[in-house]
């Protein structure tokens, strides 16, 4: 596969004004993202996984280092993301949040309309198109967020813990429909978590970060067929495995701090 994504030492330095201190938020990342692959990023809290994501997006301006992702014609950054907030405009309904970004660009009407169409079909929300997503639930605002995201067709889509703040059933229903996303739009995905099973269950590969500064402690190959389930004899071996590496981590950092 084609390398879609290039980030070479990027590091992150927080400046707090209020103490004038220094915060190494990341330590010199280096990754080679393939087109298509569904790419998790799990790590200690603090470690900086969030930060880089919003560097990939633009969000962020990193301190030092070199990222290189694939562009549009125009020139922009071909990256959408979805965060942990629904982030969707309350006094839009669900087709117009979704038309949002095509419409700022100019796209035509019925063009944009038409794609938004497609894409409420691909999330499963034929019928709430004219909805506000007041009168949704959370897992369906989340599948607008993520439409609205498709609706600027990048080649590359960013989460940032998506499900967290999600009810267990509603998140376990929520993964199987990204794999299926993933798969029928043969995207790169880009996901944050915290939760190891959820990076067990959704990624090709799993980037594993130390604690703060957070450096790429190893990236590890998930070699197990879909759809996965977390009581499969190597879905349990690999959790076992990352588990164990985080604790690891979490220990290295307290000790660091002096609390242990």
């Amino acid at each position: 596969m084609a390398t879609i994504l290039r980030l070479k030492d990027i590091a992150k330095v927080w400046h707090i004004e209020r103490t004038k201190e220094q915060v190494v938020a990341l330590g010199g990342i280096s990754l080679e993202v393939e087109q298509g692959e569904f790419l998790v990023f799990v790590g200690p809290s603090g470690c900086g996984k969030s930060t880089l994501l919003q560097i990939i997006a633009g969000l962020e301006e990193p301190a030092s280092g070199s990222i290189d992702v694939s562009r549009s014609v125009d020139g922009q950054k071909q990256t959408g993301m979805v965060f942990q907030e629904f982030a969707l405009f309350p006094w839009r309904t669900v087709l117009e949040n979704i038309v949002f970004g095509p419409e700022v660009r100019s796209v035509p009407r019925a063009q944009r309309e038409a794609n938004a169409q497609k894409l409420i079909e691909l999330v499963h929300l034929r019928g709430f198109e004219h909805r506000y997503p007041h009168e949704l639930s959370g897992g369906m605002r989340q599948r607008v967020a993520l439409a609205r995201a498709l609706a600027n067709d990048p080649a590359i889509l960013l989460f940032d813990e998506p499900l967290a703040s999600l009810d267990a059933q509603t998140r376990k229903v929520l993964q199987a429909e990204l794999v299926r996303i993933w798969q029928e739009t043969k995207r790169t995905f880009i996901y944050v978590t915290h939760g190891l099973d959820e990076a067990v269950l959704l990624g090709d590969r799993v980037v594993l970060f130390t604690a703060r500064p957070g450096r790429i402690k190893e990236v590890v190959p998930v070699r197990l067929p879909r759809p996965r389930s977390i009581t499969g004899r190597g879905e349990v071996e690999l959790l076992e495995y990352l588990s164990e590496q985080i604790r690891d981590e979490v220990e290295r950092s307290l000790k660091a701090e002096g609390l242990t």
